[in-house]
């Protein structure tokens, strides 16, 4: 049972990396592209870090952390996309 709830967390996560990819080929502005996309690839590399946990339970320490770097790493990164894509953070 574990291994089949473990694998479809991983299925899950890569369902979640082509759904934010698939939002690049659209005509929405550059921020909504970037929004879902980084959205999308937290939520697919989180599920697939609890795919893996579920898998292997003894490596529980490193996958917390990759959980809660993946966390931290995305937001800050979509923040300094978001920053350096306004007209506000260019020198013209």
């Amino acid at each position: 049972m574990i291994s089949i709830l473990s694998n479809i967390c991983i299925i899950v996560g890569i369902v979640f990396w082509f759904w934010g990819t698939s939002h690049l080929l659209g005509k929405r502005s550059l921020l909504f592209k970037l929004h879902s996309l980084s959205v999308a690839d937290t939520l697919g590399s989180m599920s697939i870090v609890v795919g893996l946990l579920l898998k292997i339970p003894s490596k529980w320490p490193l996958l917390l952390l990759a959980i809660i770097s993946l966390a931290i790493w995305n937001t800050v990164l979509g923040y300094v996309l978001a920053y350096c894509s306004s007209t506000e953070g260019r020198y013209e």
